[in-house]
């Protein structure tokens, strides 16, 4: 397995994963939901460091241009982000009409049932929130990028080498396996089945959706950047396909900030932008929700109003930010949202998590890819605004490194 590369380790555990899931006996299933319970638990306790160990050097190490790279990449972050949920509502306003049309509504038991459970679980609470360790990167970072003195800077360095040997050892390694669970654990409850079998025309608009904001990200970023917008996508490739399996947009942080870096992308922006847009940038999070959740309105025969769904979207680009890390952590942080703003009963918040679960992992792969582009883009801005061009001395550069 390690003489294969990522890409081909995580096709080759997703379609593991679904053969095993058709044939395999229950206790086995039961025993690979272990692996993943404990795995996933040290995933959502390494995050905080994750977040913590990447962004509060990365702004520190900036200068006096973080300020500026932190507010430029979280404006292009929303910004993409609104921009993904109008797309998907008045797309959605267009097809629906056709697709769903004489489409009955249908209830299903909850999805999780349909999952096998795991034999035991080990808690492994994180010693903070991801807001928490947001807000405490942030603070850190800039007040080293304010100070004189470079001992906390020191001290960051050597926390995020530690982290760095932690993803490379430990996580890296691990993902394919996680990721052969997750899809063996799903083929086996036949919850992608039954699901899809019902949304399947929504499933298929989502993904259209996906593809095309994909390409109009690229093709901006591109065009600023001068690249072949085709060849970027491809170039990210892996880190969909890793995002695809994990569900997680923390968890693929260390692929997506390796491919990213191949675009061109200088180290320092990368290093600083990727950890913080696996956070806060969630257009394919955003198009699945919205799509979902205008479908679900149809399906009940509610009429789904964009003075309903505008303050919705915009609430989304926030609310969902709670939860990145957590696989279809997106759909649980916009149930109060969905019940608040939208009016969404128990019946409508079920065929919600229904649709949503069925390809979580699709919006998520889609958020990762578009970090890619958003960074690119956001390196050529600050590039063109000196206040970056010697914040960092070569010395200092070389701490960052590859993964």
């Amino acid at each position: 397995m390690r003489k294969l590369g990522l890409l081909p380790r995580v096709l080759l555990a997703i379609a593991l994963g679904i053969a095993i899931g058709y044939v395999s006996p229950g206790w086995l299933v039961q025993a690979i939901a272990t692996f993943n319970g404990l795995f996933g638990n040290f995933l959502g306790f390494a995050i905080p460091l994750i977040i913590i160990g990447f962004i509060a050097p990365g702004i520190g190490m900036m200068g006096k241009g973080a300020g500026r790279l932190l507010g430029l990449t979280t404006f292009i972050a929303y910004s993409s982000t609104v921009l993904a949920g109008l797309l998907a509502f008045f797309t959605a306003q267009v097809l629906y009409s056709f697709i769903l049309v004489n489409q009955s509504s249908q209830t299903f038991d909850s999805p999780e049932e349909s999952l096998v459970k795991a034999f035991f679980t080990v808690d492994m609470p994180p010693v903070m929130g991801v807001m928490t360790a947001l807000f405490i990167a942030f603070t850190l970072g800039l007040g080293m990028a304010t100070s004189k003195g470079d001992t906390l800077l020191n001290v960051m360095n050597e926390f995020r080498t530690i982290v760095e040997k932690l993803i490379k050892k430990i996580i890296i390694p691990l993902l394919p396996f996680h990721i052969f669970g997750i899809f063996a654990n799903m083929t086996y409850g036949g919850q992608v089945g039954v699901i899809m079998s019902v949304f399947i025309k929504v499933f298929i608009m989502i993904i259209a959706l996906h593809s095309l904001y994909l390409i109009i990200q690229y093709s901006v970023a591109g065009s600023v950047s001068k690249q072949n917008p085709l060849t970027m996508i491809k170039t990210m490739f892996p880190a969909y396909f890793t995002a695809l399996g994990t569900q997680s947009s923390a968890s693929t942080i260390p692929v997506t900030l390796e491919r990213t870096k191949k675009l061109g992308v200088r180290e320092r922006i990368a290093d600083f932008s990727i950890p913080l847009l696996a956070n806060i940038h969630l257009s394919g999070s955003t198009i699945t929700i919205v799509s979902c959740a205008v479908a679900v309105m149809m399906i009940q025969g509610e009429t789904a109003t964009f003075g309903a769904l505008f303050p919705f979207i915009l609430m989304l680009g926030v609310t969902m930010i709670a939860a990145p890390g957590v696989p279809g952590g997106g759909v649980m942080a916009s149930l109060g949202l969905l019940e608040s703003m939208l009016g969404f009963n128990a019946t409508m918040i079920s065929l919600m998590i229904a649709l949503y679960l069925a390809q979580d992992s699709f919006g998520t792969a889609c958020n990762v890819a578009g970090d890619g582009a958003i960074t690119a883009l956001t390196d050529k801005l600050i590039k063109s605004d000196h206040e970056l061009d010697n914040p960092m001395q070569d010395n200092e550069a070389k701490l960052l490194g590859n993964f």
